[in-house]
């Protein structure tokens, strides 16, 4: 006759449904607090980098194109198109998350481990790209509307979704600025449901690479500081302060190393708006413009703006596995 078993009902593992569901509360609530604290670089990043092909730059770097912001549009022109990206942040976290976590558990049953069982770094960085990969998907439409709002300001013709009011741009010309949902309809109306996806090339390999990078380098760093407190301690076991160092650390590693993909992404998903050819040029394609940006200003055409990209990702990761992290102990 066997054992007792010394389990009590409350010690089993959650189920994959409420399992998933914390995944998702809890990456959405983190990304969208980050999304709202690093809005205005991501803006400066997205508008340095649509100047790469311009004959002149508009701005001399991130502080003229922050004071410039600033000065021209306010408050509201550093949070120009901050729902989408709010939604986006939302998407992005919940999903990586998700899918993060399952991705540990199928393998581990692929490879007969117990789910109590820590992957090793290699495993974590297949199950961090699987993450990247599925959530690209879901992040290419979002930021579409996101890069196209936040060149509004510069683009140089006034656009054509009429909104009710007008806002002076930057060469102080009255404009009618469009709101997502009208930048959205725009795009369908224009290039049909598969213009959202436009960029989904830079996005996939960003997020791909950027996943297997944000999750190993954290769940590393992490690991070595909870080691130190003591051998016998897990992941589960993790501090706020860990949390926010590792998670920081995770988000210059991811920033620094996939940003000309998001580069060639962002130039891709504004070059209509900043740019136009007419409606009988070929669509832009991710090597091809690839070839444009490293042709126009180098290595260093590929890196605009990552200076400012990098310097904000920090405190912004942190922010995020602190909260996921937090939220995870308080609620396990």
């Amino acid at each position: 006759m066997e054992a007792a078993s010394d389990a009590l009902p409350w010690d089993d593992p959650p189920s994959p449904a409420v399992r998933a569901a914390k995944d998702i509360a809890f990456g959405s609530i983190a990304g969208m607090v980050s999304k709202v604290f690093e809005h205005p670089f991501d803006l400066t990043k997205v508008r340095l980098q649509s100047q790469v092909l311009d004959t002149t730059a508009r701005f001399n770097g991130p502080i003229d194109c922050l004071i410039k912001t600033w000065k021209n549009e306010g408050i509201r022109g550093l949070y120009r198109g901050l729902p989408a990206p709010i939604v986006g942040a939302m998407l992005e976290n919940a999903s990586l998350f998700m899918a993060y976590s399952e991705l540990q558990n199928v393998i581990r049953r692929v490879n007969s481990q117990p789910m109590s069982h820590d992957p090793s770094l290699p495993q974590l960085a297949l199950a961090g790209a699987g993450a990247g990969a599925i959530t690209s998907f879901l992040l290419t439409p979002v930021e579409l509307v996101k890069c196209k709002m936040q060149v509004q300001m510069i683009a140089p013709i006034p656009l054509s979704i009429p909104q009710p009011t007008a806002t002076a741009t930057l060469d102080s010309t009255p404009r009618t600025l469009p709101g997502p949902i009208a930048v959205l309809i725009s795009v369908i109306r224009a290039e049909g449901i598969r213009g959202l996806w436009l960029g989904q090339t830079g996005t996939l390999i960003r997020e791909c690479g950027g996943g297997a990078a944000w999750f190993t380098t954290k769940e590393f760093i992490g690991m070595r500081l909870i080691k130190q407190r003591g051998k016998e301690l897990t992941r589960k076991d993790i501090l706020p302060w860990e949390s926010a160092l590792s998670g920081a650390c995770a988000g210059g590693v991811f920033n620094f190393s996939m940003f000309p993909a998001d580069t060639v992404k962002s130039t891709m998903q504004t070059e209509e708006d900043l740019r136009p050819r007419g409606g009988n040029a070929s669509k832009p394609t991710f090597f091809g413009t690839a070839r444009a940006l490293y042709r126009a200003q180098g290595v260093k055409g590929l890196y605009a703006g990552c200076g400012v990209t990098v310097a904000r990702s920090i405190p912004s990761s942190a922010i995020i596995f602190l909260i996921y992290d937090g939220l995870s102990r308080r609620f396990a």
